[in-house]
């Protein structure tokens, strides 16, 4: 099972083809294998779990994907969140009819995923990242194709999970198609492929930026509704605690992270230090607002990341890829100065569509994506720059991997005690 999506095994000039099928509208191949499908039919049942803005957007662009998807059951902790999906999904006129979800489909809970896995071919996955670990480990038993919005846990023994759950896709020949949407992005492919290309020579350093504001801000403890459990109250604001978002890092800025990994080819970094912290009072959140990273790999490069969720502050979400033939960049254009320079200048169709299609594509096709070993890559290099930060320590790759640091408690019921760490010091939190 290839990584169709990976530029360190396909050419510049295979990724053009590709990227220029889909923007013309002919990606989407319907050769039906009826094996591949529920009851030997050509329809694909989609579930998705979580009814967020992120859940909600991946379910329309999949139903837009592939003509003969159906969505038939979903799930939320929120039966208001689940209402107000469907009703954004009606209200788009290409997929109106393509949604067929019955009050009996409709699950609410924190055990509700595992009913729409049992209902469908295809699973969205878009809980709060603390879930996908088991999420995804169901998911993949079942024998169901996925698309997992990042990042793919919040701690190491979630990655090492969702590391056997790869496995066991592999075995299966299971489609996994991970929510690093920028991999799919026509201007990105082609800058990555014209770096592994060789063409702004050896890369000696990378830089990459998410400064933005807050995503999610903890609201002070006097606006918590009566009656709600602590549990109920963390997972409402979901964003500020990391054993459920592993943090501005891990969840928003990893999109960042995995474009320092992707220019590396996906090797994983030998170690990283971080200096950071907070800002903003956090209202009994746990998570930093600001965290630089300083990665190193085994062949001397060096990957330096920004993050920062400050309200009034100057935003940017760029790339600089230093070489020694010249530097690529995504800053306002995609391109290359030096020797080889370079702008693009192609499509540009939407990446989260273009992730979709290639995805029922390879569905439809059987040469299932599989984004399994990146996903996994990535993610612990986002959660291992946060142990970094937030122990002051210098953080190999074997030691975040190894790490015996549980964030997700084995959450039974909305009564479920989570001990919160407070929030974190560097010198003082140990690295466990």
């Amino acid at each position: 099972m290839s990584d169709h999506t990976s530029t360190g095994t396909r050419s510049r000039r295979e990724f053009l083809k590709t990227g220029t099928a889909l923007a013309s509208g002919v990606g989407l191949t319907l050769g039906l294998n009826s094996g591949l499908f529920a009851a030997g039919s050509d329809q694909l049942k989609v579930g998705l779990v979580g009814c967020g803005g992120r859940g909600t957007g991946a379910a329309g662009e999949a139903l837009q994907a592939d003509s003969q998807s159906k969505l038939v059951a979903v799930a939320d902790l929120s039966r208001n969140a689940i209402e107000m999906s469907l009703e954004n999904l009606r209200s788009n006129n290409r997929i109106e009819k393509q949604i067929d979800v019955a009050d009996a489909k409709k699950f609410v809970g924190l055990n509700a995923y595992k009913n729409v896995i049992e209902s469908c071919d295809v699973v969205l996955l878009a809980s709060p990242p603390g879930f996908r670990p088991p999420h995804l480990r169901a998911a993949v038993e079942a024998g169901k194709h996925i698309f997992t919005e990042k990042p793919m846990a919040t701690d190491a023994p979630g990655v090492r999970s969702v590391m056997e759950s790869v496995r066991i896709a592999k075995e299966k020949n299971l489609a996994v198609v991970a929510g690093f949407c920028w991999r799919y992005d026509l201007a990105r492919r082609e800058l990555f492929a014209r770096i592994h290309d060789g063409q702004i020579g050896e890369v000696m350093a990378v830089y990459g930026t998410y400064l933005t504001s807050p995503v999610k801000p903890m609201p002070p403890a006097d606006k918590r509704p009566a009656g709600i459990t602590d549990l109920e109250w963390m997972v409402q604001n979901w964003y500020n605690f990391t054993f459920l978002s592993g943090d501005g890092l891990v969840e928003q800025a990893i999109h960042t992270v995995d474009w320092l990994q992707w220019t590396m080819g996906d090797v994983a970094p030998k170690s990283c230090t971080a200096v950071g912290g907070r800002q903003v009072p956090a209202h009994a959140g746990n998570i930093y607002d600001h965290i630089e990273v300083n990665y190193e790999w085994e062949n001397g490069a060096r990957g330096f990341l920004a993050q920062r969720q400050i309200v009034g502050c100057h935003n940017e979400n760029n790339l600089l890829v230093m070489g020694t033939k010249g530097t690529g960049y995504i800053k306002g254009g995609v391109g290359i100065t030096g020797t080889n320079a370079w702008e693009y200048k192609g499509p540009n169709p939407n990446m989260y569509q273009v992730e979709h299609d290639e995805f029922f594509d390879s569905i439809r096709t059987g040469k299932h994506i599989n984004n399994g070993d990146r996903m996994v890559t990535s993610t612990l290099a986002g959660i291992m720059g946060r142990m970094a930060g937030y122990t002051g320590k210098q953080v190999t790759w074997d030691m975040a991997l190894n790490s015996k640091q549980v964030l997700v408690p084995e959450i039974t019921s909305w009564e479920t005690k989570v001990d919160v760490p407070p929030l974190a010091r560097p010198g003082v939190t140990p690295f466990v």
